[in-house]
């Protein structure tokens, strides 16, 4: 049987509707990847919503008192309150439907991998496990970009931080990017995908999909960030999608629990084809610090294997 998500589907960039609820002259920088994100998430959501959005770059450089980019009604919470207002937010328009027969609104949550991985993940597994329908997205740029680039939980392993500094004392931050997409899909929620602006089809298509299916949905966007990867910030979609090529963002998605790769890569470039074009990586081509990158390599193949035999259960 095919559902109504498999049928609305785009083919190309040019069946986008050409419509905007974000506005320009947001204080994001140049080569930030969240305007795709926000633009095209906005398209692709139907009918009312509402966006809750915890504090970070998102945040600061969209609600510049007294002006706003927001296009849809939007509130601004506190850093690990997303998906607890979300929550909320969901049971409230919920009850409006019940008992007064009003249009139910999308609660779309947004946040950043610090937001998310660290200080949100209690609420975050908590609205999940209760089962709210609801949209969570999280924007990882790999950092606390917004308050200083420190290292957070969705940091990979190597990467150079203010907290996390590669010196004599470390190489950059010592342990693996923590698995968020398997601790949200442990929950066995209806559907969590990865998301990544260079395949803005692939992208839009699982966008619509969210939209369409009832219960709690998770999003995990790769969003490059000039300043905290030390790229030029003409290179932000070419490393998106060295990314993707290189295995270290696997496309995929997991629908009541069963896995598709959405993007498959047929001859994976090596790790240090990403690696090198990023400052935060630099210190990892130095000969006492090679290791690491092998032990990347080790860590992509492992991941890729695992996803491709999760795909044929």
């Amino acid at each position: 049987m095919v559902t109504l998500a498999e049928m609305e589907r785009i083919k190309t960039i040019k069946e986008i509707p050409n419509v905007d609820y974000f506005a320009a002259g947001h204080r994001m920088c140049a080569g930030c990847g969240i305007p795709i994100l926000i633009r095209n998430l906005l398209r692709a959501i139907p009918g009312p919503k509402v966006i809750v959005t915890a504090t970070g770059c998102l945040e600061v450089t969209t609600s510049i008192y007294p002006y706003t980019a927001w296009g849809v009604p939007w509130i601004h919470l506190a850093f690990e309150n997303t998906a607890a207002v979300a929550a909320g937010l969901e049971s409230a328009f919920k009850a409006l439907e019940r008992k007064y027969g009003k249009q139910k609104m999308t609660v779309i949550g947004i946040a950043g991998d610090g937001g998310t991985y660290d200080i949100g993940i209690q609420a975050l597994s908590g609205a999940l496990e209760r089962g709210h329908d609801f949209i969570y997205v999280c924007y990882d740029n790999e950092a606390y970009m917004n308050t200083g680039i420190q290292r957070s939980g969705g940091t990979p392993l190597g990467a150079s931080t203010t907290t996390s500094p590669a010196g004599k004392v470390i190489p950059g931050k010592p342990q693996f990017k923590k698995p968020l997409m398997d601790i949200v899909v442990a929950h066995n929620i209806p559907y969590a995908a990865t998301l990544n602006p260079a395949y803005i089809v692939d992208m839009y298509n699982k966008l619509l999909k969210a939209g369409r299916i009832e219960g709690p949905k998770f999003l995990h966007y790769l969003c490059p960030c000039p300043t905290g990867w030390r790229a030029p910030s003409n290179m932000s979609i070419k490393l998106a999608r060295l990314a993707v090529q290189t295995l270290i963002w696997p496309l995929y998605e997991v629908e009541h629990g069963k896995y598709r790769i959405t993007v498959n890569i047929r001859s994976p470039k090596p790790v240090e084809e990403y690696l090198k074009l990023q400052g935060r990586f630099r210190h990892l081509f130095k000969p006492e610090n090679r290791w690491i990158i092998d032990e990347l390599q080790k860590w992509v193949n492992r991941n890729w294997e695992r996803l491709q035999k999760l795909t044929q259960l």
